[in-house]
């Protein structure tokens, strides 16, 4: 009887293991397509199941990365004003979170600025979209003297108290509470342009 049983699930088994060699999965996000039940192509599935009987790896869409980092740019380009939008509702996202930071900077005035000037800040947020300690500066173009850097750094810590707190639904304020946010600012201005028309 043992040995029916046996022989059995081996025969049962034989053809889950070559259905796990047919199916081969490219782990490369978005270069291959969704699972559907019509189709028998190798796909990737959007979940896995513990009912699946080959290797999986979910189907899983990473907008930002994992440290959020955002750019914010002075001038930025046409085809980037609408990131720049401040959204006229609760925080919901990290794309409402990031537009929410765009919108708030306010850079130096040209007088005081320094074409192509970099500075990188990072913090974290408190559920209540205040945020847990002032911004620490990771960098800063090398080349700037110490008055433009405490010129930026007072533009950027200026910049966030207007738009503080921010106003996060429940769900982003639990999922952003701690979590290291890094800006980068660029002055992208054309500032020689500006003083040469005065």
């Amino acid at each position: 009887m043992l040995r029916i049983v046996v022989l059995v699930l081996l025969m049962v088994a034989a053809p889950v293991t070559a259905d796990a060699r047919r199916r081969q999965i490219n782990p490369v996000p978005f270069a291959h397509t969704p699972c559907s039940v019509l189709d028998e192509r190798p796909c990737t599935p959007s979940f896995c199941s513990v009912y699946g009987p080959w290797p999986c790896i979910p189907e899983m869409n990473y907008p930002y990365g994992q440290n959020l980092q955002l750019t914010i740019e002075t001038r930025p380009a046409k085809d980037q004003l609408a990131k720049y939008q401040k959204p006229d509702h609760d925080l919901d996202t990290i794309a409402d979170l990031f537009g929410a930071l765009r919108s708030c900077w306010t850079p130096p005035a040209e007088d005081d600025a320094r074409a192509g000037m970099q500075m990188t800040v990072r913090f974290s947020f408190k559920r209540t979209g205040d945020m847990v300690a002032p911004p620490r500066v990771t960098f800063a173009t090398p080349s700037a003297p110490a008055d433009t850097r405490a010129i930026y750094l007072k533009a950027i810590n200026a910049s966030l108290e207007t738009c503080l707190p921010l106003k996060f639904t429940s769900g982003l304020g639990g999922a952003l509470a701690g979590r290291p946010i890094a800006i980068r600012y660029v002055d992208n201005r054309d500032l020689n342009k500006t003083s040469e028309q005065r």
